[in-house]
Parts: structure tokens; C-alpha cells; sequence
């Protein structure tokens, strides 16, 4: 891939969002985005890369991030960088191929819109789990556990206890599903 075939694909995918500063760096920005595309000195590394959120914000899902740099994110990665954490994109320019890089801005651009709402869902989901697996353990049924729930949210133990009744029923809907469906994955 050339400096101007990046160009011509930033081009084709943002149009006039695209500045450039060719044949070393291009940044698109739009609403609530910021994409930079970089090449190494001797330009044979691209890197591409967008910000996800504040570091400190991503603090709490480090693991549930770094799964994901495993599992989920395919070609791009989240990484750390001046107290931000980014989606990273890097690749060998030499054979780096036009489709492969607009499917890489495609995924980085998905990983700015998510931002931490994905690592968020995962970790609630293995603290809903925790919960099952102790609620099982003392033998408690789906609907002690329940009880027992909403009792935390009525004195305050859980969420806010200013909260109206509509608030705490949607709580309780939310909390009633979810340990529905896990409540028989869990033993």
C-alpha cells in the first residue's frame, strides 16, 4: 500500500474529514471521532489508531479488555498511551491491502463506539454469576435471590434509595433477567 492509496481510502470512506500530511500521517475527524493513521520513519510500518476512553475510565476492565485483545478484536488492539486507552491498528505496509486496511478502520471505529460498554456488560455478567454460584451454595431459589435483591435496593445497599418506583421496577426487571438466564448455566 502507497501514501496515496491510504489517501485515496480515507478519502472514499470520510470524505472531506480527512486532513493530510502526506506521506507520513493523515487524522480524520468527524463527530466524536478522531482517527489517526501514522507511518513508522522509514515508512514501511502503518499504525492507525482512535481513542476509546480515559485510561483511568478503563481501569476497572483491564481483563475483560485484554480478553478481548484475545478473543474479539481480531486484526486491531486496545492498547494504553498517555493516560488514554486507544483501538491500535499496525501492519507492514509492504502488504497491507486496501481492503484490509478499510476493515481495519471499520473495526477501530466499532471499538471508539463501544467504548467500554462491552468490557462493562462482561464484567457484570461475572459478577451476576458470582452472585448465582453463591446464592446456589446457600441453597437459595431464583426467587429468594430476588427477594433478597430487591430488599438491598429498598434499603439503600444497592443503586439509590431515592430512586422512584418506576427506576427500581426497571432495576429489578434487568436483575430478574439476567440471573434468569444464568441461573441454570451456573452450578
Amino acid at each position: 500500500m502507497t501514501p496515496s492509496e491510504i489517501t485515496e481510502t480515507l478519502t472514499s470512506m470520510f470524505g472531506d474529514a480527512v486532513q493530510v500530511a502526506e506521506p507520513e500521517s493523515w487524522q480524520v475527524e468527524g463527530e466524536n471521532l478522531r482517527l489517526l493513521v501514522l507511518l513508522s520513519e522509514d515508512q514501511s510500518w502503518l499504525r492507525a489508531l482512535v481513542t476509546v476512553a480515559p485510561a483511568q475510565e478503563a481501569e476497572p476492565f483491564y481483563r475483560q479488555l485484554l480478553e478481548a485483545n484475545f478473543d474479539d478484536t481480531q486484526e486491531v488492539r486496545y492498547a494504553l498511551f498517555q493516560q488514554m486507552l486507544w483501538g491500535v491498528f499496525q501492519h507492514n505496509l509492504a502488504n497491507l491491502t486496501v481492503q484490509d486496511f478499510q476493515q481495519a478502520i471499520v473495526r477501530l471505529i466499532d471499538l471508539h463506539q463501544q467504548g467500554l460498554n462491552e468490557s462493562f456488560n462482561k464484567l457484570v455478567e461475572i459478577q451476576i454469576r458470582q452472585i448465582v454460584r453463591a446464592a446456589k451454595q446457600q441453597g437459595q431459589s431464583l426467587e429468594a435471590t430476588l427477594q433478597t435483591l430487591d430488599r438491598f435496593y429498598q434499603e439503600g445497599i444497592m443503586g439509590d434509595i431515592d430512586a422512584g418506583s418506576q427506576t427500581r421496577s426497571d432495576v429489578m426487571g434487568a436483575w430478574r433477567y439476567q440471573l434468569e438466564r444464568l441461573w441454570n448455566e451456573e452450578g
